[in-house]
């Protein structure tokens, strides 16, 4: 952030971005390229984008350049920031486990408990941060009432790596337990066998096994399919595409499965303080991730949540 700052001083930022998608845009259009083409390269163009400036993706990229630019143009305007982790599903209110869409790991568990994925890039020892939706808006509502009126500039992280940490290695454990008792039941009506699965540590090893496991096969699908005059051309192309998503999703997602760092939450502690001291209804927006038991949210909670509002059968 203090590097980009720092480039901001020298050029309006915002018009620089903007011009060079534009420009390469136009370059694709001239080129009379198809839409998927352009999505996919105006994809990768935003990614080196981020990259140039530290950034693994677009995604907080563009998160970092909004914040940069609200604190640039404030003037004497309060400006409270809240950096929530990993959001998930409701801790208690307006009920436990309510959820809308996929998001980060609930992709992740849906894929395991179908059967589909049976192998992942993650340091198990990784802690992994996340916080119940309800928590950050009740956060968002304490932040707005404690600065009110207040010409400042502050920002919370709210999430629990730092006050009540759990890594991958337990939330794969309580994963596993839960669909191995419940599983999911599939288009057949015949249940899904859960298994421990494969984890891989480094990028290294997972490349290695994902060359032997499906590149390779599918090298030999080409050259059978060529053999055979394009006789499986539907089926290569399929799975050609597939192994395709996977390790897009794979490099995009590294970043954070391979993540060490832990977020220190000290302004949401104080916050956390001021109005444990100040209104009588701070209990009412409890935002504290210390009072969560992470084993009986996830298996109680978040996973049933997630099979009823999004993994509907």
């Amino acid at each position: 952030m203090d590097e980009m700052e720092k480039e901001i001083t020298k050029f309006d930022f915002k018009v620089q971005e903007k011009n060079l998608v534009e420009e390469k845009l136009n370059e694709l259009k001239a080129q009379n390229a198809t839409e998927e083409v352009i999505t996919i390269t105006m994809k990768d163009f935003g990614i080196k984008r981020a990259k140039l400036y530290g950034w693994p993706n677009t995604y907080v990229f563009t998160k970092a350049i909004g914040e940069i630019l609200l604190r640039h143009s404030k003037e004497n305007l309060s400006v409270v920031i809240i950096r929530p982790t990993v959001v998930t599903s409701t801790y208690k209110e307006p009920f436990p486990g309510w959820v809308q869409g996929f998001r980060t790991i609930d992709s992740v568990i849906a894929g395991y408990c179908k059967g589909k994925l049976t192998c992942l890039l993650v340091d198990p020892m990784s802690v992994f941060d996340m916080v119940p939706v309800d928590m950050v808006v009740n956060s968002i509502t304490v932040a707005m009432v404690a600065n009110a009126n207040k010409s400042s500039s502050i920002i919370y992280h709210v999430g629990s790596s730092l006050r009540n940490p759990i890594n991958f290695l337990n939330i794969h454990s309580f994963v596993f337990r839960y669909f191995t008792k419940n599983p999911w039941i599939d288009k057949d009506g015949k249940p899904v066998k859960v298994g421990k699965g494969k984890i891989f540590k480094t990028m290294a090893t997972f490349r290695m096994y994902m060359q032997i496991r499906f590149m390779l096969p599918l090298e030999g699908l080409k050259f059978v399919n060529k053999a055979f005059g394009g006789y499986f051309q539907d089926l290569y192309v399929n799975y050609n595409q597939k192994l395709k998503l996977v390790m897009r999703l794979v490099e995009l997602y590294e970043p954070y499965m391979l993540f060490k760092g832990i977020f220190d939450d000290n302004n949401a502690e104080e916050l956390r303080r001021i109005t444990r001291e100040r209104f009588v209804d701070a209990e009412a927006f409890n935002f504290d991730a210390r009072c969560i038991d992470w084993e009986d949210y996830i298996m109680h909670t978040h996973i049933p949540g997630l099979q009823k509002y999004v993994m509907i059968k």
